[in-house]
């Protein structure tokens, strides 16, 4: 495998998991901002926003049932084709999202067709993910590992700042009445322009040679999750348990902070945008700085150190929100998602390195969308939650550092990687 080969797979796995998660984050975005408005008009402004955050957690239930069945398919006849398959299916959900009625058109048939298409947007995502790590770390050296499979998290930044940066400037540079009438819809429209390009650079790429040996040698797995409820319980807690701090973390750095700073602080929601959009912009770099790193020092450490990090800013997050301050804002969500990175970077090849090859699709695909049920799913409504019912940012801090803990378990029982390694049994 050449170093051009192997660029051009990570290049692939970055481009299509970034409009992958342009379209998810672009559902989460317009959630916390106008689809409260749009699909629950019936509702007082919380609990509609509420409601909107409800059909957007939607969309993380359906993720472990893609990963089940992509990956499956991903064990079975390879990555490649998985890959071409869930940006289609991703990017076909958000473009009818952009074309659907709303509750003003077809009342209470609006939001049901909504929370269907976000159930679509999770099948899709669910099986990405795994695809496009494993793509990425199967194709280079094994020494690169941390740092290759960091390349598809940063579609993650990327796909926010896309999604992000375009509702805000439609936002910005349309009056209220012609955004939520029509310019929120242009977004997602766009999104079937896009996984054009998305396709035509995913056909080129060829399929990965550790996928390949296994095929040859005629081991691969009937059966790939059952396989791995057997063989890999130890891995699949620990993969599960590792993610829900560093998801829980995020969204509540990501989203909740634009509800905060809206309801709570009354700014105006450019400012979250904006602060979020920077520190995003800094994970670019940070992500595969990080994964970089994990292959030097480790990945347990690299990810503890992100884990202590995030732990200790979200207290020091709400009050610089509290200033209201937009530099001060800033610094918050920079630093907020520094310490993300730290986690986020080495835990692509952390998860995937849990499981044999001939089961990886399936068992990191399952971990890590299972987690994002009680993760990221349901944080910024948790949050939303608390500080209505306590009046109190330090009961969402508790929440998180609660949450990180979970996570700095998952990595503390993780299965050394020799003991993955071993040839697995076939039957």
């Amino acid at each position: 495998m050449t170093m051009h080969q192997t660029r051009r797979v990570i290049l692939a796995s970055l481009i299509g998991t970034s409009l992958e998660w342009y379209d998810f984050f672009l559902y989460s975005t317009a959630a916390s901002l106008v689809f409260g408005k749009l699909f629950f008009p019936t509702f007082d402004p919380v609990s509609a926003t509420l409601l909107a955050l409800v059909t957007n957690a939607v969309a993380f239930v359906a993720r472990p049932l893609g990963g089940v069945v992509f990956g499956h398919f991903g064990d079975k006849v390879g990555r490649k084709t998985v890959l071409v398959v869930t940006l289609l299916v991703m990017g076909v959900s958000t473009f009818l999202i952009g074309v659907l009625p709303t509750y003003d058109a077809i009342g209470a048939a609006a939001p049901i067709l909504l929370g269907t298409l976000r159930f679509v947007q999770g099948l899709g995502l669910g099986g990405e993910w795994g695809g496009a790590v494993i793509m990425s770390m199967e194709h280079g050296d094994p020494r690169r590992r941390g740092f290759n499979a960091s390349w598809p998290q940063v579609g993650v930044p990327a796909g926010f700042i896309l999604a992000t940066a375009l509702l805000g400037l439609l936002d910005a540079t349309m009056s209220e009445t012609a955004f939520l009438s029509w310019g929120w819809r242009v977004p997602f429209l766009l999104s079937g322009v896009l996984v054009l390009v998305g396709l035509w650079v995913r056909v080129k790429i060829t399929e990965s040679p550790l996928f390949a040996e296994v095929e040859q040698k005629g081991v691969k797995a009937r059966m790939p999750l059952l396989e791995v409820l057997r063989t890999h319980p130890r891995a699949l807690l620990s993969a599960f348990t590792a993610r829900i701090g560093v998801d829980v973390a995020f969204y509540t750095f990501t989203i909740y902070i634009l509800l905060y700073i809206t309801t709570v602080l009354h700014m105006d929601r450019s400012v979250g945008l904006n602060a979020v959009l920077i520190g995003s912009a800094c994970q670019l770099v940070l992500i595969p700085l990080f994964g970089a790193l994990s292959d030097r020092y480790g990945r347990r450490t690299v990810y503890l150190a992100g884990v202590i990090g995030a732990a200790i800013w979200v207290f020091v997050f709400f009050q610089l929100l509290d200033t209201r301050s937009f530099p001060l804002i800033v610094v918050a969500a920079v630093v907020a998602l520094v310490t993300h990175a730290a986690m986020y970077g080495p835990q692509a090849a952390f998860i995937a390195e849990l499981f044999s090859t001939r089961l990886r699709y399936s068992g990191a695909s399952m971990g890590y969308q299972v987690a994002g049920i009680v993760g990221g799913g349901i944080a910024p409504i948790i949050a939303l939650h608390l500080y209505t019912t306590y009046k109190t940012t330090t009961a969402v801090s508790i929440y998180v550092v609660i949450a990180l803990a979970i996570t700095a378990f998952g990595l503390a029982i993780a299965p050394k990687s020799e003991d993955v390694d071993r040839p697995v049994p076939v039957g």
